[in-house]
Formats: C-alpha cells, structure tokens, sequence
C-alpha cells in the first residue's frame, strides 16, 4: 500500500504527541483504504513507514485505539477494526437518552457519579432564568449503553425547586423518571449548541478514553411544558461511538 506523504505528514512541533496524531490519523483512515478486506490493518513496520515514524510510536497509537474501543488486537493474528455500530443519538423536541436508544441497546441508564449544590454561576443562572448566585444543584453523570460509557453530562438545576432530586436520580438511572416526582410529566429541548474538543482528564476516566480522545459536546437548555427552564447541561459524548443525529419537529 504505498503511502501518501501528504496524508502521512505530521507536525513534529504542533504540542500533541506523535503518537496521538497517529492515533487519529489511523482513526480517519480506516474509513478508507488502511484495513484490508478482513477489517486487517498492515504490520506495525508498514505503518511505521506510512506515517514517518517509529514502530514504538505506532504501537502507542494502536494501544490507545484498542482502549477507545475503535481496535482489537489478537494474539498471532494481528490488529483489526473493531465493528461496533456506532449508536445514533437523536437531538429533537424530546431529547432523552433512554428513549433514544430504545432500538439500539437492550440496556440504557445514567449513573450519578457526583453531586453538589453550589451557588449559580452567570451562564448557569442566565440559562436557567434564575438571579445569579441562586443555589443550584450540580449533578454529574455517565450515561451507559449494554454496560459500555457512551457520554458524561454535567447538569445544573434550582436547587429550591428539586430538593432530593440527586438521590431521585441515582435511584432511578432516569432523569425523566426523577421529573415526575416533582409533577413534571413532561418536558422539552429549548436549545442545543454542539462543538468538539479533546476529552479532559475526568471524561477520559469515566469514558474509558485516550489522552487526545475526541468528544462531541452538546450544550442545552430544557424547559417544562410552561417554557420555564429546568435543566441546563454539557454532556461530552464520546465521538468514536455516538452520532449524532438532529431530528426535525413535525411540520402539523
């Protein structure tokens, strides 16, 4: 397979370690013409060469794709593409996770790994219409499907309005579940601003990610049936096993 050698070129002083842009660049081009029909990729010689390093960095590359899931390496064989669908997440009016996956994995639940009332920050308090410094409660969790982490969210709500609703949460694996204890039957999505970024050190714990791991990031408001806001949050998906997807409103 002869190499390209501007698809191959790296920056040597860009700051991000050698071995993390080749990890990426394996990640782009698997999607092409780098595994063989078997899903096979090359020997770690051929891709030393390909890229214009050595087999060490190659090997640090391959070792950080097989945490991420997006590689399996079997003894005598080689190293292959790991065929895993990748889940659809839908982005809509409603947006929930369990509901949105409902078709994709037998097991969806959320798990509190955190939990703090603070006081509310400016963004915190203009999203949720409340004065600043309102105490809020922050909750912080792992969205999981069949056992795997698929996203890790941070979540802001009025304190005063939820009280317990950590403990609902962590009982119910469910937000919407935890909602109705509060008499919100139902609820919706305001607004959602999505960007991409490198996974900072408490995503990559809790995803199971590479240092330089890609995570999409969905920031948004939802609001109860009267239009008053009662979740703002940043949930990181991680971007080699989620889509996602922006479903549009019905028109009638």
């Amino acid at each position: 397979m002869a190499r390209n050698p501007a698809e191959g070129a790296i920056e040597r002083r860009s700051g991000v370690a050698l071995w993390r842009q080749i990890a990426d660049r394996i990640r782009a081009e698997i999607a092409r013409d780098l595994a063989d029909e078997n899903g096979r990729l090359p020997p770690e010689t051929a891709l030393a060469e390909r890229f214009g390093v050595n087999r060490h960095t190659v090997r640090s590359a391959i070792a950080a794709l097989v945490r991420e899931g997006v590689l399996r390496a079997e003894q005598g064989r080689g190293t292959f593409v790991e065929r895993r669908r990748r889940l659809a997440y839908p982005i809509g009016p409603r947006t929930r996770f369990s509901e949105g996956l409902a078709d994709q994995a037998r097991a969806r639940r959320g798990r509190l790994i955190a939990h703090a009332v603070e006081p509310a920050s400016e963004t915190v308090a203009a999203a949720l219409a409340l004065a600043p410094a309102t105490p809020v409660l922050r909750l912080e969790s792992v969205a999981e499907a069949d056992g795997r982490p698929v996203s890790r969210a941070t979540s802001w709500f009025e304190a005063a309005r939820f009280p317990g609703l950590a403990a609902r949460f962590a009982e119910a694996g469910s937000l919407t579940t935890a909602f109705r204890a509060y008499g919100i039957e139902d609820y919706f999505r305001r607004s959602t601003v999505v960007s991409a970024r490198h996974a900072e050190p408490d995503d990559r714990d809790d995803l199971a990610l590479s240092p330089g791991a890609i995570v999409l990031v969905a920031v948004a408001i939802n609001v109860d049936a009267q239009g008053r806001p009662v979740q703002y949050q940043h949930t990181r998906f991680a971007a080699d096993r989620v889509d996602l997807h922006v479903v549009q409103p019905d028109a009638g």
